[in-house]
């Protein structure tokens, strides 16, 4: 008997206790190890006369197949879409973030909906941001039945996200919470756009209170972990130490994903500062543009890179004051030794 691809509404995710697969329905195609880089198939069969899962059963391989099938996709590689199987890391990110009912949370790329899933079961109402208009309608339809989700089909690195915290976290603020006032971000999110979004959301300590994504681990470990005088230590380390505190939590092998991707990942969560917890500058425009401009120059010295600020003598003058010779290179300050050149040398 021939099947075709089953509704939305009738793929819940599959409990690992679901009827052994000999007594159902023949899969066709016979789906492919997720760790796998066998070709995906577009649609799959499956049981209608199996046990239905509980409410609250993990997202797996086969209900994210299902999923996907439901509107005829496959993983996009132009968008970065690498799925999660393991509904236990959606639980960790969820747990990073503290995530409690009556929190507000920002999502990126909620994919089929698993971590959104985990989420809403938390308590707290999502905001998502899916720019595949395919997969919005996905997690529109997977959810229609709640009121605490909702999702924007756009671009997150276009969109005014922002003007759209600000009148959600509005609409929701309670004058017996303070904390109320602030959202928190927990995404998997695209490898491909890592950086754009951590220089995006960690300035924003103003609508959020913490920053939990999934990155590869690469990434993670050189936003976190890059030390002084190594080639690791870039100026994304000082923005990164400026605006949040940031902590490597734990690594997420890639067989966790599908498709599988060809690097680990790891998650990792920002505290974001507030305002008046920055390092004192008198512009951040400046600073950075400071800090950019230090490590234009490949392991060139402050009073060359930096002379088009002042001159050498004044560079040599400045870094003297705050205890660091002449001959320094921008990989051996810190931040706060960039701090304080900034403010010698920098006249607005």
């Amino acid at each position: 008997m021939s099947s075709r691809p089953l509704s939305l509404q009738s793929l819940p995710p599959i409990s690992p206790t679901t009827t052994p697969l000999r007594s159902q329905t023949t899969l066709k195609p016979t789906l492919p190890a997720h760790n796998s880089t066998a070709g995906t198939p577009l649609y799959i069969s499956c049981a209608t006369n199996g046990s239905r899962s509980r409410n609250r059963s993990p997202d797996d391989y086969r209900s994210t197949l299902q999923a996907l099938n439901s509107k005829g996709r496959v993983p996009r590689k132009s968008l970065g879409q690498h799925y999660m199987l393991n509904s236990d890391i959606n639980e960790q990110l969820a747990s990073a973030a503290h995530v409690e009912e009556g929190d507000v949370v920002l999502e990126i790329g909620p994919g089929t909906g698993s971590l959104t899933n985990v989420l809403l079961n938390a308590g707290a109402f999502v905001l998502a941001i899916e720019k595949d208009p395919y997969m919005a309608s996905l997690v529109s339809e997977r959810f229609a039945s709640t009121e605490r989700f909702k999702v924007l089909k756009e671009d997150f690195v276009k969109c005014h996200i922002h003007w759209h915290m600000t009148l959600l976290l509005g609409s929701k603020k309670s004058l017996d919470d303070p904390m109320s006032r602030y959202a928190k971000v927990v995404s998997n999110i695209p490898f491909n756009i890592s950086t754009e979004v951590v220089k995006l959301l960690l300035p924003m300590g103003d609508i959020f209170s913490e920053v939990v994504l999934l990155l590869q681990e690469e990434t993670a470990v050189r936003l976190v972990q890059s030390s002084l005088r190594t080639s690791e230590y870039r100026p994304i380390n000082i923005f990164v130490n400026f605006y949040s505190d940031p902590e490597y939590k734990f690594k997420v092998p890639r067989t966790n994903f599908f498709p599988q991707p060809n690097v680990d990942a790891a998650v990792v969560v920002f505290k974001l500062k507030q305002a008046a917890d920055y390092p004192r500058v008198s512009s951040t425009k400046s600073f950075f543009s400071m800090v950019n401009s230090a490590f234009n120059g490949k392991r060139k010295m402050l009073r060359k890179s930096l002379q088009h600020i002042c001159t050498s003598i004044e560079i040599e003058e400045a870094l003297g004051s705050v205890g660091l010779p002449a001959t320094s290179r921008p990989e051996e300050l810190t931040m706060d030794d960039f701090v304080k050149l900034h403010n010698l040398i920098v006249k607005i």
